[in-house]
């Protein structure tokens, strides 16, 4: 594996802790700006919606650009906005920050996707990709609860200035590691790669990948309430719980990398079927330490992993489409980190309670079982026509 798609995971690792490091902050954030819980954590929602819009508007906007340049130009952006959100004294400057900084992420997936898949041979795209989305587990795992750990002793500020620290070192390695030439061969047109992109067993595993994440987000965003005010563990708990789950997403994401391209459908259906049956568990056993513990790890482990499979899947269905696919792919990803913590929001708003975004999630993973199964029922109606067979 090249060492540059290393250097992306870095840069990822970064941007990831941004956009999950909210998780533990929310309720010091409503305190500190005078809005509610929901409305903090409607902050994760709009980083969301500015990946989903940016993705692939920053690809387009790019596409020309050598890839190193176009990297770090997101890379000091999106650094840039952390200082100005570390600095303002209101909820609505904040916000505008999360949705430019969010699109100067999204450029930089959507640009870092297709750079790290161009690296390597068709055979190890898989574990390259698995790389990149690694950097995002690694945040889970360290970035998340230090940025939590952070907030708790000197405030939620002093983590977003941590987050442009940290940029600093992934700028210096990408602008060391990355080729500074334009790719050898033109981008195909635009207008023939969205075409490729409207395919629709391909809008359905988008469409898959946006509930899987929708349920991902819907319940990590409201992880801290749900241990503190349901669970009944202490605020001290909640850096460790927020370390679980990265872990569990990094141990996800390392093999669902290593064996994804041998045997895609068998892991991603077994992906799907676990998390449904495991947001429905969680639901049910939230009061108990025990299985929040449990579960934190392994929902996590499921969540990224099936998500690394679906990316995957994204990049084999648009083959022909290699400039927008990531940005796709990425778009997808965060249909769901918008959809999560919104849903999640309006049943707590209802009167549910800390427990609700749980049920929440289950209900978007039978959803997605109900969009694979349409997928994968077009996959066969296509085998059965290229052998001859009526499609039923």
């Amino acid at each position: 594996m090249p060492f540059a798609v290393y250097a992306l995971g870095l840069a990822v690792f970064a941007q990831g802790t941004s956009e999950f490091m909210l998780s533990g902050l929310v309720s010091d954030i409503a305190a500190d700006l005078h809005v509610s819980i929901p409305a903090a954590g409607l902050l994760t929602s709009a980083f969301a919606i500015g990946m989903v819009v940016g993705a692939p508007l920053m690809a387009l906007f790019s596409r020309n650009w050598p890839r190193r340049r176009a990297l770090l130009f997101f890379l000091c952006v999106f650094s840039a906005v952390h200082v100005i959100g570390a600095l303002t004294p209101g909820y609505g400057v904040l916000l505008a920050t999360r949705v430019v900084g969010a699109l100067a992420n999204a450029g930089f997936w959507a640009v870092a996707m297709v750079t790290a898949v161009s690296m390597v041979g068709p055979e190890a795209r898989a574990r390259a990709t698995s790389v990149v989305v690694g950097g995002v587990t690694i945040a889970c795992v360290a970035g998340v609860p230090a940025g939590a750990a952070l907030g708790g002793h000197w405030g939620w500020r002093s983590a977003f200035w941590a987050v442009a620290l940290v940029c600093v070192p992934a700028v210096v390695v990408i602008a060391r590691t990355i080729p500074g030439a334009r790719p050898e061969s033109a981008p195909a047109p635009a207008r023939d790669e969205l075409g490729a992109l409207a395919r629709p067993r391909l809008l359905l595993t988008l469409l898959t990948s946006a509930l899987v994440q929708g349920a991902t987000f819907c319940a990590f965003s409201y992880l801290e309430p749900l241990a503190t005010h349901v669970t009944g563990l202490g605020a001290a708990w909640v850096p460790a719980l927020l370390a679980l789950f990265g872990l569990g997403s990094f141990v996800g994401v390392t093999v669902a990398g290593r064996i994804i391209d041998a045997r895609p459908v068998a892991l991603t259906t077994a992906g799907l079927l676990s998390l449904a049956v495991g947001w429905t568990g969680f639901a049910l056993t939230a009061g108990s330490p025990l299985a929040t513990v449990v579960l934190v790890f392994v929902q996590g482990m499921f969540a990224f992993g099936t998500g690394t499979a679906l990316i995957s899947w994204v990049f084999r269905l648009a083959a022909d489409a290699p400039t927008l696919s990531g940005s796709f792919a990425t778009s997808a990803f965060n249909v769901g980190g918008a959809l999560g913590p919104w849903s999640g929001g309006l049943a707590i708003d209802a009167g549910f309670g800390f427990r609700s975004p749980l049920w929440v999630s289950a209900l978007l993973m039978v959803l997605a079982l109900g969009t694979a199964g349409a997928s994968w029922g077009m996959r066969r109606a296509t085998d059965r026509s290229r052998d001859g067979v009526p499609a039923v």
